[in-house]
């Protein structure tokens, strides 16, 4: 693929040829090459095209997106943001990020505002209401911020021009495509981040189409403009992904003087309280009653932090594969339950 640098080095040396069939030559294998890798930055080959319909008939159904499909534009703005994402900083440094007074304070106004029917999909799902708001908390600020960019650009950009996840978000653009016929939506005018994640909860297609749920029963799943759509599609995604209710989330742990490292390679609960305290590591306070159990580090101001988390904190982990997201969310609840009757376990 051309981009406009090479585009434009490949023409200078043109100016400086006389021959008329040096000239032609030239242009000729300019244009060859030109052709062989698509018009410029940004724009898909004929193959790349066609064998993209293809599959959206093949897989979805989907027979007349061609019109659609040529609306996408790519954005470079979109692969410069997904390569600086808030995830690659350290604990310290995404903590503050949403760790506010502010957006506390705007949590625990949420929840009272709209206390009835968050307690209602907590009793229907064994979500706690907080955690519900802690993620709408995290992903748009309350729904301030649900993303600026076009749902088709973003995919389109991704899937065709960021190498490193392209298979991946190319699905997701097909399945954008079928959500869209799905739920009546324009996806030439629907918007979300720079991923393509939509509404207060940032579904990405694929979740959006598996996990939303019709809340307000009203024959649709609306992620930006109803909220019980909102509040009962994370809900049932959590639900979906084994949350146990009045399971614990997270505790902070105690390290042993002699404990060595130590660094599990998921985020998986699969060790008992007592390996842990084996290996050195022991809840700060007691529980009550031993679950499957993992440890994670994370880079505090003051040091490494340890946390013993547990199978709700994977269920977390779920939403969106990121520790720091995780421990964001568990730690943004805690502070918007700090004041309600129900807080989180432990």
């Amino acid at each position: 693929m051309y981009t406009a640098r090479q585009a434009h080095s490949s023409l200078a040396p043109m100016r400086s040829i006389t021959s008329p069939s040096c000239l032609v030559l030239g242009l000729t294998a300019f244009l060859a090459g030109f052709s062989a890798h698509g018009a410029s930055q940004g724009q898909l080959t004929a193959e790349q095209r066609t064998q993209f319909l293809a599959e959206l008939k093949n897989a979805h159904g989907i027979a007349d997106a061609a019109a659609l499909l040529d609306q996408a534009s790519y954005q470079q703005s979109i692969i410069d943001a997904i390569t600086r994402p808030a995830e690659a900083k350290p604990w310290k440094d995404y903590r503050p990020i949403f760790l506010t007074a502010d957006r506390i304070a705007k949590g625990r106004a949420f929840l009272e505002t709209h206390r009835a029917a968050l307690k209602q999909v907590e009793a229907d799902t064994g979500v706690p209401a907080a955690i519900v708001v802690a993620i709408l908390g995290v992903e748009t600020n309350y729904g301030s911020n649900t993303g600026r960019y076009r749902v088709l650009d973003a995919l389109y950009t991704l899937g065709f021009f960021h190498k490193p996840r392209a298979t991946f978000f190319r699905g997701e653009l097909a399945q954008a495509f079928a959500l869209a016929k799905e739920e009546s939506l324009d996806l030439a005018t629907i918007t979300g981040s720079y991923a393509g994640a939509m509404g207060w909860g940032q579904f990405i297609p694929s979740s959006y189409r598996a996990y939303a749920v019709d809340g307000d029963g009203d024959g649709q799943r609306d992620l930006w403009n109803s909220l019980p759509d909102v509040f009962a599609s994370v809900a049932n995604y959590f639900k979906v992904h084994k949350w146990q209710a009045g399971e614990p989330v997270a505790i902070p742990a105690l390290r042993a003087k002699d404990a060595r490292d130590f660094k599990p390679d998921s985020l998986e609960a699969k060790f008992s309280l007592a390996e842990l305290e084996h290996k050195g590591y022991r809840p700060a306070h007691a529980l009550g009653h031993d679950v499957p159990a993992t440890l994670l580090r994370l880079e505090g101001n003051s040091g490494p932090e340890y946390w013993i988390t547990f199978n709700n904190f994977y269920a977390i982990s779920r939403y969106n594969r990121s520790p720091l997201y995780s421990m964001a969310v568990f730690q943004l609840a805690q502070s918007i339950a700090a004041t309600d009757s129900a807080t989180l376990a432990p």
